[in-house]
Order: C-alpha cells, then sequence, then structure tokens
C-alpha cells in the first residue's frame, strides 16, 4: 500500500507542476486557456486519487492525525510530495 500511496503522491505533485508552471502561464501570459482547462480537470481527479490513497495508507499503517494533516499540506506546497516520498522510502523500505 505504501508503494501505491507514494506512486499517486508523486503522479499528483507532478501533475500539480505542470498546472502551476506550464498550464497556468500559457493561460495567463498567452492567452491559451485549453491548458487550464484540461489540466486542471486531471489534476483534480489525481487529486481526488491521492486522498483515497492517503485515505487508505493512514488506515493500513495507523499513522496519526498530525502526520496525515502534514501530508495534506505538503500535497499542496510545490516540490514538497517529491521531498516527503524520500522519508517514506526510507521509512518503509
Amino acid at each position: 500500500m505504501i508503494n501505491i500511496y507514494r506512486k499517486t503522491a508523486l503522479i499528483e505533485g507532478l501533475s500539480y507542476l505542470i498546472l502551476l508552471f506550464i498550464a497556468m502561464p500559457l493561460k495567463y501570459f498567452f492567452n491559451i486557456p485549453e491548458g487550464v482547462k484540461y489540466f486542471g480537470w486531471i489534476h483534480g481527479v489525481l487529486f481526488l486519487v491521492f486522498l483515497i490513497a492517503l485515505l487508505l495508507a493512514a488506515i493500513k499503517y495507523k499513522w496519526n492525525f498530525k502526520r496525515i494533516i502534514l501530508y495534506l499540506i505538503a500535497s499542496v506546497l510545490p516540490f514538497v510530495p517529491f521531498i516527503l516520498d524520500k522519508s517514506l522510502k526510507k521509512e518503509y523500505s
């Protein structure tokens, strides 16, 4: 389960970076809103999948509330999911 959570978090984190650093600049600097329209939707679905994976991992590994909140906050900060992935890999390997 931890590998599923880690992969989901990384994919969701990557989609967030693409949305922030590619799709949004295309929309606001080059007047191409389609990137945000479509990639925003994809990112939203991936975020929901991430939340489900987080919930399942939290239940399986009996994570405390503080840790769950930390991972939720980390998911909305660019690049932080990649940093947390290293600590999860070390902890569960």
